[in-house]
């Protein structure tokens, strides 16, 4: 896809890479856009727990039909080792979450009626969060995880987070697909989980900012204005390691800017997820989920998630 559009000299057309650019990055804005349960679920002050998960995201790309490319569609197969450790911090209960992807991604489709195709293999952008409890779940320590706040006389905790993406994956300047940004991602997130017996609502709310992009297709500077981001989760504990949970989630803004022209590109994206998890032993777990993304706009992406992932406390 990309050779030919650069032997007919379409990126030295601006019209042209912002049309480009509102179909594609919708891919890239829902990687970003997560959809996690139990994020916020406390854990005693000193565990530190290991993960790992894979995910294979498949779906169609919408283009606007002035780019001559049908039936475009994304393949990507993603691998996150990640790790997270619970510490008191002024007397709350706060947690460091570091993860690291490794990606395979491929998109395919028709260039002006002939098959064409791009892959990335290599290092995604890394994230760091740290959160911490503000209300609810004081910091204490233990052995396991600290699944039943009631059991401290709290039924609500509220936590705010702020997690950064560093701009270390892959990233080529001469090409519009790439696996890492090449710009700083800053998330502030705020969060209220209400717990009543068995069951929990949780609702997390998320900002993203995105410094510039300095290197966007070789000399072109691309800025992205704030992508706002809500989600839900109703989740079910049958015990300890054992849970499963429906969510929803809702994306919008974002409008890119490519050497100053607005591309008039502000996303709106719909989520949907159900998930379960399963313990192995006392200290390790799987867990499943599934994630339908869908764009309300002409062009972007509606993509299908499934995730497995495995961890281990200790």
């Amino acid at each position: 896809m990309e050779s030919r559009e650069f032997r007919n000299g379409l990126f030295r057309n601006p019209v042209f890479v912002l049309l480009l650019i509102s179909c594609v990055v919708s891919t890239e804005r829902a990687q970003g856009q997560d959809v996690e349960p139990r994020r916020w679920t406390p854990f005693p002050v000193g565990t530190n727990v290991l993960g790992a998960v894979y995910a294979n995201t498949t779906g169609d790309v919408l283009f606007d039909p002035v780019l001559l490319v049908e039936d475009a569609q994304a393949d990507v197969d993603t691998f996150v080792v990640a790790y997270a450790r619970s510490f008191a911090f002024a007397g709350r209960l706060s947690r460091l979450d570091v993860m690291v992807p490794w990606q395979n991604a491929n998109w395919s489709g028709l260039l002006e009626g002939a098959p064409a195709s791009v892959s990335r293999v290599g290092l995604a952008d890394p994230s760091f969060r740290v959160s911490i409890n503000l209300f609810g779940a004081p910091a204490v320590g233990g052995n396991g995880p600290q699944t039943n706040p009631a059991d401290h006389g709290v039924s609500t905790l509220v936590g705010a987070a702020v997690a950064v993406t560093v701009p270390l994956g892959e990233y080529l300047d001469d090409k519009l697909l790439n696996l890492g940004s090449n710009r700083y991602i800053v998330r502030p997130q705020v969060g209220v989980v209400h717990k009543r017996g068995p069951w929990s609502f949780e609702l997390t709310g998320s900002t993203f900012f995105f410094t510039a992009n300095k290197k966007f297709l070789i000399d072109s500077k691309r800025e992205q204005d704030p992508l706002h981001a809500v989600q839900a989760h109703l989740i079910r504990e049958f015990r300890p390691g054992l849970w499963s949970s429906l969510s929803a989630a809702y994306g919008w803004g974002g409008e890119n800017t490519v050497d100053g022209v607005h591309s008039r590109d502000k996303s709106r994206v719909v989520l949907a997820a159900i998930s379960a998890g399963f313990p192995v032993t006392k200290n390790q777990g799987v867990s499943v989920s599934y994630i339908i993304n869908r764009t309300h706009e002409d062009t972007g992406s509606d993509l299908n998630t499934l995730t497995i992932g495995w961890s281990r406390l200790f």
